[in-house]
């Protein structure tokens, strides 16, 4: 029985708070936000409602922390397997499934009223479908039978960037899903980098992630790939999209020369534990700074500096023609 020889009782109500807290794995949930408040941001056009915002950040929290709650209930037999997984609320007994599944359960509905209610029903929508495919797709189909898992359920992860923007506009732009291409592209060098790390806990339990299917190499090797596609496809929001300036344009390609030089160490030594920590932990500071890059970007403030300086600069470059 699993959880039968770690089980442990709560003494206290703030215990049990914890445990289910636990259930939603907290630490994935504020970049998830930040993916949507980014979309929300460039879609308001540096406006945004702030009480649209919060409820958008909340009911988004509630779908993602439901996703990652039926991730926990069904992934109980391989969490009991790993030493690292092995005290998490449902193998360490804490915690029964059916108990988390009613929580998942009441946690999916607050998004989904929240959303339709103070948003819209395609941002609802859209929260939903998260949930769908993160369980259904990703967790049930793909991660115990594919080495290419967390390529297409990736997608599950860049969907609160179109939960964003439908918060505020009730529509999908092409500059909504490109924002989520950027994401879908940047799951794979940030998941595997990861995976290269544990690979390990994945052989023992069976999950076939690229490192364990095709090794050390081959996966160095789809990082670089994966990376020398993501960078150029953040720029597409500049062109042909017009949808952020040259304050974003220049965080971006910081932020991506940065990110190639670590996937190309990488790929050089592809066994080095070091070096996949180094990418997979840059790889979380990348897409928070791109996203705050893209907020700062949209801002009136910083379109009204930007116009300021481009017509000094016309001012100085006519001045210097004339006296010619």
């Amino acid at each position: 029985m699993i959880g039968a020889d770690v089980s442990r009782h709560h003494q206290n109500f703030l215990q049990v708070v914890h445990s289910y807290y636990q259930l939603t794995k907290p630490r994935i949930i504020p970049l998830l936000l930040i993916t949507t408040a980014g979309s929300m941001w460039i879609a308001a056009e540096g406006r945004v409602e702030p009480k649209l915002l919060v409820v958008t950040l909340v009911g988004g929290t509630f779908a993602a922390a439901a996703a990652q709650t039926v991730n926990c209930i069904y992934d109980r037999d391989i969490d009991y397997a790993m030493e690292r997984t092995r005290h998490r609320p449902i193998p360490s007994g804490r915690v029964q499934s059916h108990h988390a599944l009613i929580f998942a359960i009441a946690l999916a509905a607050i998004s989904f009223s929240l959303l339709a209610v103070f948003a819209n029903l395609l941002a609802a929508l859209l929260a939903m479908s998260g949930i769908v495919f993160y369980v259904a797709i990703y967790t049930h189909f793909l991660k115990r039978h594919t080495p290419q898992n967390i390529v297409i359920g990736g997608a599950a992860g860049a969907i609160p960037a179109l939960v964003g923007w439908a918060a505020v506009t009730g529509s999908l732009s092409w500059t909504a899903w490109t924002i989520f291409a950027i994401v879908f592209l940047w799951t794979p060098p940030h998941f595997w980098a990861l995976a290269l790390m544990i690979r390990e806990d994945y052989a023992k339990v069976g999950v076939p992630m690229l490192p364990v299917v095709a090794g050390d190499e081959t996966t160095a090797q789809q990082i670089w790939f994966y990376t020398l596609i993501l960078i150029p496809a953040t720029f597409l929001l500049i062109y042909p999209l017009q949808s952020c300036g040259l304050l974003y344009g220049a965080i971006a390609l910081i932020l991506g020369s940065i990110f190639v030089r670590k996937a190309w160490l990488l790929w050089q030594n592809p066994t080095c534990k070091i070096q996949a920590r180094s990418l997979f932990l840059y790889s979380i500071l990348y897409m928070m700074l791109l996203c705050a890059g893209m907020v700062v970007d949209s801002l009136p403030f910083t379109h009204q500096v930007a116009n300021a300086l481009a017509s000094s600069l016309n001012t100085i470059i006519s001045t210097i023609l004339i006296s010619r």
